[in-house]
């Protein structure tokens, strides 16, 4: 089956825990609900009583029916053992009552953490890391470590249950039950063999579960695109392959779990079949009552019971752990932007510092090299430049989202590792080239980067981008739902909404990947006296891609391999004559009043 387990391989963040630390760090959890744990323990025990006691009682009564058949002894006999067997029910509802309660409140923390750890990853793990098989580790795999609860709760039964039966089995007939004893340490290991390959076999079964998972979320995100191109069967092709691989490993797993109690129970059932032979002959022999032989050959066959659950505890054991050592990397996984210090800041002027600066995505594919600028406070800087020349990589640096190899980056002269991330990002205003929007009415998405905003401040702050004239084309104004990521408006009104909601968060910093999409001349008006509005009296950068932004900018930065080329403005840049000169040919001059207008009487006199 080694062909299933094809690209099925560990995470780079995944590791290895041993068994040992898995349960110390799983008692973590279950700290918090010792009072429930202790009711379960008590309910157990008072169930493990009644479960013993029925047989036990019967036995009696069979040797006192021997004696006494009157209908009195008969109904008494009946009426304990309802009370027997109902208490036993009362007491397991109980048990089972408190079992669920903590079991939830156990995943629910550790839901909690797995959230939290999500969170708190960089951007570049999301840049590394399937989104989808992240949700699976939140979802799926804290939804499986709680059977570690529930396995946890029956073995505690099972090994009080085994106690009181062995306990008793003693009292009944010492040499019987030394051979029951015996056959104890076959059924163990046996057990225990199963170990490491359902470990194995667990741990790829929730590998290939997150694998579906992330086609399947891939799939939805991008249906649209699909259906454009008519590429449905494709996809449901490449759908068909990750469930046939899902489907064998899941198959292989349930052979794995459903061959060890079929096995543990042969043995059983040989041992017990040599205990009824040998009992007999005691009871043949050695005036053994016929209560006592039924007695103990109740007891075996309920001993077995729990003996082969504790037997193929461990491997059992393996799905709630596998589940958690997944979600335990989640958490554990070693941050890349490391921050030495975490000093506050009230105040930000912005005036940026790039000190000779390396930086990489991977060890072996260098972005910037030696790389220094300086970007005074207030000034608006525009990059320019190929795809892959720097541009992007300079914006999410400045956001600290990645961490650089070499040299310093300065934030009014101070080192932006030593400061608070929650404040200075505070100060941070970013419209990416696709703005985001959650799902929920226009409103709530300006309102997201403050959240104690009042609707009276937020509609002021629609109101400045673009004189607030785009307001009144959304069916119901700033109520306006925008469906899920914005897919109720369009990229142009997702714009104006990103604007927005930077302007009301009045950031000192401005960071804008401007979009290349097409827009009306009507909305790319409005986004550019939207974007005045947020440039004005602001750091700002911008990855340009209008020519009107790369105009107004006071200085443009042209990169061309990480490296700073050329810098001016845009009349200075156009009379050198050099890449600037060529980009602008290229991919701006089109964008131009000129251009169109003489492109227009060409058309005309054609």
């Amino acid at each position: 089956m080694g062909f299933i387990m094809d690209g099925l391989d560990a995470e780079e963040y995944d590791r290895t825990y041993r068994d040992r630390d898995l349960v110390k760090r799983i008692a973590t959890y279950f700290r918090p609900q010792l009072g429930r744990m202790l009711a379960v323990a008590f309910m157990i025990l008072a169930t493990s009583l009644m479960n013993t006691g029925l047989p036990i009682f019967i036995s009696r009564s069979l040797d006192r029916l021997q004696e006494d058949s009157s209908t009195s002894t008969i109904v008494v006999i009946a009426l304990v053992t309802i009370a027997l067997g109902s208490l036993g029910w009362v007491f397991n509802a109980i048990r089972q009552w408190n079992s669920a309660t903590a079991v939830g409140n156990v995943v629910l923390k550790l839901r909690e953490d797995g959230f939290d750890a999500v969170l708190k990853r960089d951007l570049s793990f999301y840049d590394t890391y399937s989104s989808g098989k992240i949700v699976t580790r939140v979802t799926s795999d804290t939804q499986a470590f709680s059977q570690v609860v529930t396995l946890t709760m029956d073995l505690m039964s099972q090994i009080l249950l085994v106690v009181l039966l062995l306990g008793y089995l003693f009292t009944v007939n010492v040499r019987l039950t030394l051979m029951t004893l015996a056959l104890a340490p076959f059924i163990t290991v046996t057990a225990l063999a199963f170990r490491k390959i359902a470990r194995e076999t667990v741990t790829q079964s929730r590998r290939v579960l997150a694998e579906v998972n992330s086609h399947i979320q891939e799939t939805v995100s991008g249906i649209g695109v699909a259906k454009a191109f008519r590429q449905e069967h494709t996809i449901y092709d490449e759908f068909l392959d990750v469930n046939a691989k899902s489907y064998g490993i899941n198959l292989r797993t349930g052979y794995v779990f459903n061959a060890i109690f079929p096995i543990l129970n042969l043995i059983a059932g040989g041992g017990t079949a040599a205990l009824v032979y040998f009992g007999g002959e005691m009871v043949r022999d050695t005036g053994m009552s016929a209560g006592d032989w039924f007695l103990f050959i109740q007891g075996v066959a309920m001993f077995w019971f729990p003996l082969t659950s504790i037997a193929s505890f461990w491997s059992q054991f393996q799905l709630g752990l596998a589940a958690g050592e997944r979600v335990f990397a989640l958490i554990d996984a070693d941050p890349k932007v490391i921050q030495h210090d975490e000093q506050g800041l009230d105040l930000l002027l912005g005036e940026i510092t790039f000190d000779h600066v390396d930086f990489r995505y991977k060890d072996d594919e260098p972005v910037l090299e030696d790389f220094s600028l300086t970007i005074h406070a207030g000034e608006t800087l525009a990059l320019v430049g190929h795809t892959g020349s720097g541009k992007s990589s300079i914006a999410r640096l400045i956001a600290r989202f990645y961490e650089f190899q070499g040299g310093r980056i300065l934030v009014d002269g101070r080192d932006i590792r030593t400061l608070d991330l929650q404040q200075y990002r505070h100060h941070l205003g970013i419209v990416t080239q696709s703005p985001f929007l959650f799902d929920g009415t226009v409103m709530d998405n300006i309102r997201y980067g403050v959240q104690d905003a009042t609707d009276e401040e937020v509609m002021a702050a629609a109101q400045r981008i673009g004189g607030g004239d785009w307001i009144a084309s959304l069916p119901h104004g700033l109520h306006t739902e925008v469906g899920e990521r914005g897919s109720s408006l369009s990229m142009g009104q997702r714009q104006l909404v990103a604007l927005a909601r930077v302007l009301l968060q009045d950031p000192s910093i401005f960071i804008l990947d401007e979009a290349t999409a097409s827009v009306d001349p009507l909305t790319e008006t409005l986004i550019q006296e939207g974007l005045d509005a947020v440039m004005a009296r602001r750091t700002s950068i911008v990855i340009a891609h209008r020519l009107s932004t790369i105009r107004n900018a006071d200085r443009i930065i042209v990169l061309r391999e990480g490296k700073i080329i050329e810098q001016g403005n845009h009349d200075e840049l156009l009379a050198q004559g050099g890449h600037y000169a060529e980009l602008y040919n290229t991919y701006f001059r089109h964008q131009s009043l000129e251009y169109i207008e003489r492109s227009h009487e060409i058309t005309s006199a054609a």
